[in-house]
């Protein structure tokens, strides 16, 4: 039916870049999951219902990777051999380093002044310098092929994204 070993754009049908058609990549995913999914293959032998499993869950694997484009940057630069060194390369640029030490610090004192609109404020701004970073990424995989800037901004994105979190968090116990 599917081949597991087939990367994720093929999988879906998608040419090999950053830049995705999402409705393309929803139908087709949507398509797949008519196929494979395991309520299909209820009445069928356990190996069967077992390959059918293991077909949905790549396929969801696959569909979530692709639909973000973090993973997908990831995912896109893994394929070329480059791994994004998250835990062991942390060299950024003094102006991206200065820019999160401000963010953190801003991130600090707006949790202990329970400062909602700061942190919202906040937010915009790292989704707008997020926005950017995507742009940059794609631009680097698909119209430079700059693997080296690629990782760079991969890791700069992974690093927002942890921040993110941490804002979004802040904010949920503001809530509470």
């Amino acid at each position: 039916m599917l081949d597991l070993k087939q990367d994720y754009f093929a999988l879906f049908g998608l040419p090999v870049s950053f830049a995705i058609d999402m409705t393309r990549l929803e139908q087709a995913y949507l398509d797949i999951q008519a196929r494979v999914h395991p309520d299909r293959f209820a009445h069928m032998p356990d190996t069967d219902k077992r390959l059918s499993m293991q077909w949905a869950t790549h396929a969801n694997e696959a569909f979530r990777t692709l639909k973000t484009p973090l993973a997908r940057g990831q995912y896109l630069l893994e394929m070329q051999g480059v791994d994004p060194a998250f835990e062991t390369n942390t060299a950024m640029s003094p102006d991206f380093l200065m820019e999160q030490m401000e963010w953190r610090e801003a991130l600090g004192e707006a949790r202990e002044a329970a400062d909602e609109d700061t942190l919202e404020e906040l937010a915009q701004r790292l989704r707008a310098s997020s926005r950017d970073l995507i742009a940059r990424l794609a631009v680097a995989l698909d119209e430079h092929k700059d693997l080296a800037v690629a990782a760079d901004t991969v890791r700069r994105l992974k690093f927002l994204e942890k921040l993110q979190h941490e804002i979004n968090d802040a904010l949920t116990a503001l809530e509470s």
